[in-house]
């Protein structure tokens, strides 16, 4: 899962700051607020696909943040850090409208692993059966990618490639982001395997115009119908 768009609410700069950077590396758009007011105006701006919101905040408490959004029609859906462990909380929070409840100390792993699982059963990742860009369509449904009247076959990790960008159409990802995501594990930190695969794609979906895939020198790739 990547380019999913999240709200992070803490008011401890240091661990925002920390949670922002691997929340980032990890394929997410974050943004961010440091105050429970501050995360209420900035849900109509942000548009999160899951707001990561802490309790223990310096004006309004966590559980009254998501009880304001929920009165206000928001169904964004939640998952609260906090520090305290006991049922009485986790059943607060989950009556007001959260999705999941994580007691801090917590690994990087488990924060992204509990924000997927949320987004899997709030149906809020990308996962259109339909995806496009220019003449290129892909029907994930059939497991079928044409480009104009062209089917163009593709072996499972090409799929799965062109499906990343495809979902992330228009962002540059890096290669350790496609390798964190359609490799779902790293080869020593050696991006050639993506830059192999890069090329496959190319001689299989570029040989006409518009070009969509882009290199963008010293950041990664990019799926879009022009460089402008």
């Amino acid at each position: 899962m990547a380019g999913e768009r999240l709200l992070l609410v803490d008011d401890e700069e240091n661990l925002r700051s920390m949670l922002e950077a691997a929340l980032r590396h990890s394929g997410f758009e974050v943004a961010v607020a440091a105050t429970g007011r501050e995360a209420i105006d900035a849900v109509p701006d942000a548009r999160p696909d899951l707001i990561v919101l802490d309790v223990m905040l310096p004006d309004l408490d966590g559980f009254e943040v998501c009880r304001r959004l929920r009165s206000d029609g928001s169904r964004t859906p939640v998952l609260f850090l906090t520090a305290r462990d006991g049922t009485d909380n986790k059943v607060r929070g989950l009556t007001l409208g959260g999705d999941d409840y994580l007691v801090k100390p917590f690994s990087l792993e488990e924060l992204v692993a509990r924000i997927n699982a949320v987004l899997r059963r709030a149906g809020a990742t990308r996962t259109d059966a339909v995806l496009s860009c220019a003449d290129l369509v892909m029907d994930d449904d059939a497991h079928r990618v044409t480009r104009g009247d062209t089917e163009v076959s593709l072996s499972p990790t090409e799929y799965n490639l062109l499906r990343f960008l495809l979902v992330n159409q228009g962002r540059v990802m890096s290669k350790a982001q496609i390798l964190d995501h359609v490799w779902q594990y790293d080869f020593g930190g050696d991006g050639g395997v993506v830059e192999t695969y890069i090329g496959y794609l190319r001689r299989k979906l570029d040989k006409t115009e518009p070009r969509l895939i882009h290199t963008i020198r010293g950041f990664g790739y990019t799926l879009r119908e022009s460089q402008a």
